[in-house]
């Protein structure tokens, strides 16, 4: 007799029947499914190298690892890094060693966006951070830089007044980069809903612009742990290419050099698929292999939109805006009140009013001095102008073209 051909379920009328008869194969192709890997599992029990062959062949394909080459992707090789001490006298006349600009790059001193005068930094000492927000924001901006306030341990707050609200963010920027801020957050807000982020390094950039998404604050997160002053551990994970090291550089600027490890405090920044994914936690050690964590919070994500090479461009940079204390090229008050008195010092010297017309040299030479101490002194006094560009130079924008195959990642 010869075998009943299998029809297809589709072309069976009755919706009823159809169902059945899609559950009757589904269960049979599971079944069979279960009975092959039976198998597998009873000839592997004998032969382990069987199942070490058939692991390494069924490798799953995933996005990370169908991920595209890069060429800006910069790895380090553990045993060659072992052994550069070794060759270090042989490798003089071969020019600079790609491992060692590695080193460089992750070395916090050594890094671009920070000057090189290791003696002057205290590593134990926060940067300052201004923090503020879009103009017209609401409560939920506020909670949020709560939030990030209780992260950052040198970060200040400051409140977008009505005098500020039509301030380009590059004015801002020059405001904070002359009085000896490190760095820029704003903190955007849109139909009240926390929807982005922008990291401005100063005094000379760059600066990046984050969508931010999946937020969720610290008294949300069950059992959490509450924040402690100590400077909290940064760790930086897989941010591998150029791109991905000046984005981690830029976060690596927010926390001090050296953290207090009494505290526990953790503060990670995860780079997956280019989702940046902030974690902060406080582990415990219960035993010599395993540390517990407790989660603090907040949580959130970040993904990278745009990074230019200086600060926020500023179209109309010679009008002077009404309520911002920002130089645009003169002296602020402190400094013209410093010149009056030096000018007032140099007219008395002048004028003779210490009653004595004929002096020696070496008395001219003391007042020569003296005047030039002064005004060195006012020099130290004047704050530092920084003008922002007129134009923005783009380093990197995000384009949605440049991810239509899925497996194209630039962090």
């Amino acid at each position: 007799m010869p075998p009943r051909k299998r029809f297809e379920a589709s072309a069976i009328k009755n919706k009823e029947k159809r169902e059945q008869v899609v559950r009757a194969r589904k269960k049979e192709k599971g079944q069979e499914k279960l009975k092959r890997r039976l198998e597998i599992a009873k000839a592997e029990k004998n032969d382990p190298e069987a199942k070490k062959a058939r692991l390494e062949k069924n490798v799953p394909r995933t996005l990370d690892n169908m991920r595209e080459f890069n060429p800006t992707m910069i790895t380090a090789d553990p045993q060659a890094s072992s052994s550069k001490s070794a060759t270090t006298d042989e490798n003089k006349d071969r020019g600079p060693d790609p491992e060692s600009l590695l080193d460089i790059s992750l070395d916090p001193f050594s890094s671009s966006l920070s000057p090189p005068t290791t003696s002057l930094i205290d590593p134990f000492k926060p940067p300052k951070v201004l923090l503020t927000t879009s103009p017209r924001a609401t409560k939920v901006s506020y909670e949020f830089c709560e939030e990030l306030l209780s992260v950052i341990p040198g970060a200040e707050f400051v409140r977008r007044g009505k005098g500020m609200r039509n301030v380009e963010v590059g004015r801002i920027a020059g405001w904070a980069a002359g009085r000896g801020y490190g760095c820029v957050i704003v903190v955007n807000e849109d139909r009240k809903v926390v929807d982005a982020l922008t990291l401005i390094h100063l005094p000379s950039g760059p600066s990046a612009y984050f969508k931010l998404t999946s937020i969720v604050p610290s008294s949300k997160i069950s059992s959490h742990a509450r924040p402690t002053p100590h400077n909290p551990e940064l760790i930086l994970n897989n941010f591998v290419t150029r791109l991905g090291h000046s984005v981690g550089r830029m976060f690596q600027t927010l926390f001090p050099l050296m953290p207090h490890f009494q505290g526990r405090q953790v503060v990670t920044l995860h780079n997956q698929r280019d989702f940046l994914f902030f974690r902060r936690h406080r582990y415990a050690f219960r035993s010599t292999e395993k540390a517990a964590l407790q989660e603090i919070g907040p949580r959130f994500t970040l993904k990278l939109k745009w990074l230019k090479k200086g600060l926020p461009a500023v179209r109309n940079l010679g009008e002077a805006p009404p309520g911002v204390m920002f130089d645009e090229g003169g002296e602020s008050e402190e400094d013209e009140g410093v010149e009056d008195a030096a000018k007032d010092g140099r007219d008395s010297v002048e004028k003779g009013e210490t009653g004595e017309e004929d002096r020696d040299e070496d008395e001219e030479m003391d007042d020569g001095e003296d005047r030039e101490e002064k005004e060195e002194e006012r020099k130290k006094k004047a704050k530092k102008v920084v003008r922002p560009p007129k134009d923005d130079e783009y380093e990197w924008m995000w384009k949605p073209e440049l991810e239509t195959t899925r497996r194209t990642f630039f962090l």
